[in-house]
Order: structure tokens, then sequence, then C-alpha cells
């Protein structure tokens, strides 16, 4: 029986702007940034500050010397946030009403304290809450040092909270990420980027 659920953040929970966030970084002067930047897991500094390598101060000085120039902390936020291209409201009403019913809602997620600057804050659901307020504990690769797909990420999110991996569904966009979790015993679910998940996760949840 399912107890506990894991959130994907980008591509589960807000649908992923993935052009949008490539051209803000263009538009700094980043001519490669659509071969940096990647849906899932990013490379280079992208990927040195999503895994918590390098934190938000270094990512602005490093970016700026690839860019040639330097850029503020807003400009890089604003970059990074282009990957926010939507959050449904149905998606953050289908959150209330699974922690209504008992589930444990975790976020096992790659992200970077740019995009978390903005889920961590009331501007997240427009309403003056953060996601803090729809989950039970938030799970973020710069803050573990780990990516997905690794397993580890995983393992370490299992042993922190205690909970048994066939009891556990996990939901990912990311086809790579949601197979290293079956391969630990997670149940999954890999919803495409911005469907609409919210109807097809109670058969999932009572499969």
């Amino acid at each position: 029986m399912i107890k506990n659920i894991v959130f994907d953040l980008g591509g589960v929970i807000i649908t992923l702007g993935q052009d949008e966030a490539i051209r803000r970084f263009e538009a700094l002067g980043l001519a490669d940034a659509h071969e940096r930047l990647d849906a899932y897991t990013q490379s280079g500094i992208f990927g040195d500050l999503e895994r918590g390598d390098i934190d938000a101060e270094t990512f602005r000085v490093e970016l700026g010397r690839l860019v040639g120039h330097e850029v503020t902390y807003d400009q890089c936020r604003h970059a990074w946030l282009g990957y926010c291209r939507e959050l449904p409201q149905r998606n953050l009403d289908c959150l209330r009403r699974l922690r209504s019913e008992g589930y444990r809602l975790l976020l096992l997620s790659n992200t970077n304290p740019y995009m978390m600057s903005w889920a961590l804050s009331p501007e997240f659901d427009g309403q003056g809450h953060s996601i803090r307020d729809y989950m039970d504990a938030l799970y973020m690769s710069y803050e573990q040092r780990v990516l997905k797909p690794d397993p580890f990420f995983f393992s370490k999110m299992l042993m922190a909270e205690h909970i048994a991996p066939a009891e556990t569904l996990f939901i990912d966009d990311g086809p790579r990420n949601v197979a290293a979790a079956s391969q630990m015993g997670i149940r999954t679910y890999c919803p495409e980027n911005g469907s609409d998940w919210t109807k097809e996760i109670w058969n999932k949840i009572n499969d």
C-alpha cells in the first residue's frame, strides 16, 4: 500500500520551459546555452551548482567569466526561472488533497538555490505559500550533494525518512530517473512534462 509520494519539481509540479531558460541565458551572452542546459541533468557549472559543488555566488562569478562580463544575482535568478513555464492550480489542489488523505508528500529534485529562492518563498503559489506548505520534507540535489538518477539520492531519502520502497510512489518526467527509482523497488509514474497527472495518480496509488 502506498503511504509516501515523492515528487519531482520541474516537469511535474511545475511545467518546464527549457526553451525560455535557454533564451534568457543566451540574452546574458551565453551563446552555447542550448548545449549547456538540459531538462533533467545539468553539466559544467550548471551541474556543479545543482550538485552543490559550488554555491550561487560562485556560479554568478563563473557565469560572468563565460560570458565576458559581470552578471548580477538577479540576472542569474531571472535566467534560471525561465525554466518555470507554469504552476497549474490543479497540481496544488491535488497536493493538498493527498496530504489531507494522509499521504506523506516529499520533494526530490535536481534543482539549485536560484530556483528554490522562488519555490521556498511566498511567491511560489501566488497566494503567499511556499512549496514547504505543500510538502512534508524536501530533498534538493544541491543540499544532498547528489543528482538524479544516482541511486544514492534515492537511498538517502529512504534512509532519512525510514520508509519502505514498496510503500513509496515516485513521480518524475525523466525516464532515466524513474528507471533508477524502479530498480530500487520504488513504485514509479512518469508523466510527460506539463501533462495533467492529477487524475491518473489515484490509479497509480491504488494499483
